[in-house]
């Protein structure tokens, strides 16, 4: 189910923030807006496709792929179920 999988991938993102990489408060701030963003839309299993979910995580991954690539694969990866989700 894409949702588990989105979960799964979200989990993923949490643990890379909590070691703690180098990011500004406002990148941090900017990640957990979007994590809660995409928590709503799973907690909601809505059929309503809400494309600026998608066009935040892909902001994100444009922001972060530089210098954080993990955290920007991780948001690829979300990017991906987000779009087998049909969102």
């Amino acid at each position: 189910m894409p949702a588990q999988e989105l979960q799964k991938q979200l989990d993923t993102l949490r643990e890379q923030l909590e070691h703690n990489p180098p990011l500004s408060e406002a990148e941090r701030e900017d990640l957990h807006a979007l994590m809660a963003q995409i928590e709503s839309e799973i907690q909601l299993e809505t059929a309503t496709q809400d494309a600026s979910i998608a066009d935040g995580v892909n902001l994100a991954v444009e922001r972060f792929e530089v210098e954080h690539p993990a955290i920007a694969g991780t948001l690829r990866n979300i990017m991906n179920t987000l779009g087998s989700m049909g969102i």
